[in-house]
C-alpha cells in the first residue's frame, strides 16, 4: 500500500516537474527568443531614428588663438508630423487651406493641411503661457511642412537662454511634438575681426540633402555649413560627425523611451596662418580711411599674416540667421562692407613698375637707361611722365633710381624695350593675371593684358598698351594680394611663395589631416636673373623710402628699414579719380614682413598708404620686441565712407580730406582721352545670401577700376586700335 502510494507521489512530481519545464521552456520560447516578434505585433509600437548635428570644429590663428568656436544653444523644435496626429485625436479632421504652384508657368490651385492654424490653435498658448511666444515666419513653416512632410523638425525658435531653456523644462505642459534641443551655436569670438576671412554660416538646408541619405533617418536635422570666407573653403573638413538616437514610441505615438544613443563628434580644428594680433593692428591702422585693403605676408614663407579690407561687418548678426534690417543694412551700403577688397584686382599704378622692372632682366634692358623727356609719343598723343610740366625732367636714370622717382618717361621706353612678351612671363613667374589659389572665397584674378588678350575683344595691341602696362595702368588689373607677394618676393631675393591662409587641419586628438608646406614656387634666379639684377630692384625700393627725391619719405622708419613702392592709378571715375598703393618690406636685411596697403579714393600712395604700411609694420616690429602690447578685443564693425583721403598721419593731424573745391581732388590727368575714362559699377559682395530672419510677414596714365571684370571696349584710333 505504502509503494502504491509512493509511486503515485513520484508520478505527480514528475508532472508537475515536466509542466514546469514545459511552461518554462515556452517562456524562453516567447520572452527571449522570439521577444521581437511578439513586440513587432503590439500596436502602433515602433522605433524612430533621430540623426544629431555634428559639432562643428573650430577655427584658430597661428598661435592657437580660437577665432571661431561653437557656444551652447537652446532651440525650440516642432515634430509637426506628431501635432498634426495629435489634432486628429482632439479635434477631428484637420482644417484646409488651398494654395497656388505654378508648373510651366501655369497657375494650379491644390489643397493642404493648414499647418500654420493647428499650430496656433494647439502649441503657441502653450508657449505663450511660458514666455517662450514669438513672433515667426508663418509663410516659412508651411514650407517646411509642404516639403518635408514633417518628418524633419522644424526649428521655431533658435536663441533661448539657458533660463529659457530652464523654464521649459520645468514647467513644460506636454505640449505635443514641442521639445527644446541643446545644439551648437557658431560664435565668431571677437566680432568683426578678420571677418573676410572667417566668413559665415548658413543654417541646414534640408534641399541640398540627398534623399537617400534623408530616409536613413526618421528625423534628419542637418548640419550649419559655410557660404563665405574659409568657413566654405574648409567646410568638409569643419563638418563634424553625426550622431544618432533611436527612440521608441507606444501604441497611442508617444515617446516612451531612449533605445540607443551614439553621440555626435567633432569636426577638425582649421588652423590659419594669420596671427591675430597682426589682424587686429592692421584692421585699427586703415580705420584711418573709409574704403582699404591691407595685406601683410611673411616673405619667407608666403603665409598670410593679415589680410584687413574696411569697411567690414559682424559675421554674429548671421547667427543662427541675419534680420531682415541688417541684410539690407550690409547689401544696400554703398560701400559694400561685405566685400573684400583685398582679394579684389584694380589698377596697381606704378606698384606694377617693380614686375616691369624684374622682366628686364629677361633681356638686356636692365642694364640700359632710357630718358624720362617729360614723357613718351605714341601716334597723336603725347604720354606725360608726372613731372611734366613741373620744370624739370628726370634725366636718363638707371632702373633703380627709376624705381625711386617712379618716371613714366622711363617705364614707358623700357617695357617697349623689354617687350610684351617677356613682361607676360614675368607675370606669370610672379602669379600676377591669375588667382593665387588662397583657400578663401571670392579671390579674382586680376589681369596681364597682352595681344592674346586684346585680340579675343577684338582689338589689336600695340606698343602703347605695352607702355601703359609698364607703368601699371590701361587694362592691368591686381589684387593687394598679389601685390604683397610681389613686394615678397623681391624683399626674400627672388623666391615666389605660393601664398597661404590655411596653415593645416588638425583633429582634436592631434592628428593632422591636412597641411600645405611652404614651399616656392619659382625662384627668379633660376628663371633668368641674376642676384645682383634683383638686389638692384630691392635696392631701388629702398631709394623710395630713404633717399631725398623718393616718392615716399614719409615712410621712412626710426626703429626699422622700410623699403617700398608707391602708386598713384587714375579711375577715370568723377568722384574718385585716383586709388592709392603702397608695397613694401622690412626689414632690408633679413625681412620679416611684407605690405601691401590699397586706399580707395587716395589721393597719392606716398600721402594715404603708405603712412598706413609704416604704422602695420611699426606697431608688430614693436609687439615682436616686447615694446608694445597688443591686447585683443572685440571689434565692431569699420564704417565706410567717401572721402577724397589727401593724407594720413598717426600723430597730429590725422586724416586730410580733400574739400569740393580742392582742384587737386578731380585731377585726372589731361593726357588720357575720354574713352579710356570708363566709369565702373561698384561690385556686389560676392556673398552667398544666407538664412534670413523676418518678422511675421600722378603716377601713371588713366586706367578702369574694373573690380568685376565688366569691360566695355572702344576703338582707340590714337592708340592705332583697329578692328
Amino acid at each position: 500500500m505504502v509503494t502504491r502510494f509512493r509511486l503515485r507521489l513520484y508520478l505527480l512530481a514528475l508532472l508537475i516537474i515536466s509542466g514546469f519545464g514545459v511552461l518554462t521552456l515556452r517562456l524562453y520560447r516567447v520572452q527571449i527568443k522570439e521577444h521581437q516578434e511578439f513586440v513587432d505585433k503590439l500596436p502602433g509600437m515602433k522605433y524612430e531614428t533621430v540623426r544629431i548635428p555634428g559639432i562643428r570644429g573650430e577655427i584658430k590663428d597661428r598661435t592657437g588663438l580660437v577665432l571661431a568656436e561653437n557656444l551652447a544653444n537652446f532651440e525650440v523644435r516642432f515634430d509637426l508630423k506628431a501635432i498634426v496626429e495629435d489634432y486628429k485625436k482632439n479635434h477631428g479632421a484637420p482644417p484646409k487651406r488651398t494654395w497656388t504652384r505654378y508648373r510651366r508657368g501655369q497657375p494650379i490651385e491644390e489643397e493642404e493641411t493648414d499647418i500654420v492654424a493647428i499650430v496656433e490653435k494647439t502649441v503657441f498658448p502653450g508657449l505663450a503661457d511660458l514666455g517662450l511666444l514669438e513672433d515667426y515666419n508663418a509663410n516659412q513653416l508651411r514650407v517646411h511642412y509642404r516639403s518635408t512632410g514633417g518628418i524633419v523638425p522644424y526649428t521655431y525658435r533658435r536663441d533661448l537662454s539657458f533660463e529659457d531653456f530652464a523654464t521649459f523644462a520645468e514647467h513644460n505642459l506636454g505640449l505635443p511634438g514641442v521639445t527644446v534641443t541643446a545644439t551648437g551655436r557658431r560664435h565668431y569670438v571677437y566680432d568683426a575681426l578678420a571677418c573676410h576671412i572667417l566668413g559665415y554660416v548658413n543654417l541646414p538646408d534640408i534641399e541640398q540633402v540627398p534623399l537617400e541619405k534623408r530616409q536613413e533617418f526618421d528625423y534628419y536635422v542637418g548640419d550649419d555649413y559655410g557660404v563665405h570666407g574659409v568657413e566654405k573653403t574648409m567646410d568638409h573638413y569643419l563638418q563634424g560627425v553625426p550622431g544618432k538616437r533611436e527612440l521608441k514610441k507606444d501604441e497611442k505615438g508617444k515617446f516612451i523611451g531612449e533605445e540607443s544613443y551614439e553621440p555626435p563628434k567633432p569636426g577638425a580644428d582649421v588652423y590659419l596662418t594669420i596671427d591675430a594680433k597682426i589682424q587686429e593692428i592692421a584692421e585699427k591702422s586703415l580705420r584711418k580711411v573709409g574704403r582699404a585693403a591691407a595685406v601683410v605676408i611673411d616673405p619667407n614663407s608666403g603665409d598670410v599674416l593679415a589680410m584687413a579690407s574696411v569697411p567690414s561687418f559682424n559675421p554674429n548678426v548671421f547667427i543662427p540667421s541675419v534680420s531682415i534690417e541688417d541684410w539690407k543694412r550690409y547689401t544696400e551700403d554703398k560701400t559694400s562692407p561685405m566685400f573684400n577688397r583685398a582679394i579684389s584686382p584694380a589698377a596697381p599704378g606704378s606698384t606694377y613698375k617693380i614686375p616691369i622692372s624684374l622682366a628686364g632682366g629677361l633681356t638686356d634692358s636692365f642694364t640700359k637707361r632710357f630718358e624720362c623727356a617729360g614723357g613718351k609719343q605714341y601716334g597723336k598723343h603725347f604720354m606725360k611722365c608726372w613731372c611734366a610740366g613741373k620744370g624739370y625732367t628726370h634725366g636718363s636714370p638707371t632702373v633703380g633710381d627709376a624705381i625711386k622717382y617712379s618716371c613714366n618717361g622711363f617705364f614707358y621706353r623700357y617695357a617697349n624695350d623689354v617687350g610684351i612678351r617677356n613682361i607676360l612671363t614675368m607675370c606669370n613667374l610672379l602669379g600676377l593675371g591669375r588667382t593665387t589659389g588662397i583657400k578663401i572665397t571670392g579671390e579674382q584674378p586680376g589681369n596681364a593684358p597682352g595681344p592674346e588678350w586684346m585680340r579675343m575683344q577684338g582689338l589689336v595691341w600695340t606698343e602703347a598698351y605695352t607702355a601703359m602696362t609698364g607703368i601699371g595702368q590701361g587694362f592691368v588689373e591686381a589684387t593687394p594680394l598679389q601685390m604683397a607677394s610681389v613686394a615678397a618676393t623681391v624683399s626674400n631675393g627672388g623666391k615666389v611663395y605660393q601664398p597661404r591662409i590655411v596653415k593645416k587641419v588638425m583633429r582634436r586628438d592631434g592628428e593632422i589631416v591636412w597641411e600645405e608646406p611652404a614651399v616656392p614656387r619659382h625662384d627668379l634666379t633660376k628663371e633668368g636673373l641674376t642676384t645682383e639684377e634683383v638686389e638692384t630692384v630691392k635696392r631701388g625700393m629702398w631709394k623710395v623710402v630713404n633717399e631725398s627725391g623718393g616718392t615716399a619719405g614719409r615712410a621712412a622708419s626710426d626703429i626699422t628699414v622700410i623699403s617700398g613702392k608707391t602708386g598713384t592709378a587714375q579711375t577715370g571715375i568723377l568722384n574718385q579719380p585716383t586709388n592709392a598703393w603702397f608695397i613694401c618690406f622690412a626689414p632690408y636685411d633679413n625681412p620679416e614682413l611684407a605690405v601691401c596697403v590699397f586706399v580707395e579714393n587716395g589721393n597719392s600712395g606716398g600721402g594715404a598708404a603708405s603712412p598706413i604700411a609704416k604704422n602695420i609694420i611699426e606697431e608688430t616690429i614693436a609687439m615682436r620686441k616686447g615694446q608694445h602690447e597688443v591686447n585683443l578685443t572685440k571689434l565692431e564693425p569699420a564704417e565706410g565712407n567717401f572721402d577724397r583721403i589727401m593724407s594720413v598721419s598717426f600723430e597730429g593731424e590725422g586724416v586730410v580730406i580733400a574739400s569740393a573745391e580742392d582742384p587737386d581732388a578731380v585731377d585726372v590727368g589731361d593726357f588720357v582721352p575720354a574713352s579710356l575714362r570708363q566709369r565702373s559699377s561698384q561690385p556686389e559682395s560676392g556673398a552667398a545670401k544666407p538664412s534670413i530672419r523676418r518678422g511675421a510677414d600722378a603716377e601713371g596714365s588713366v586706367s578702369n577700376q574694373n573690380t568685376d571684370n565688366r569691360r566695355k571696349f572702344r576703338p582707340l584710333k590714337w592708340l592705332g586700335i583697329r578692328r
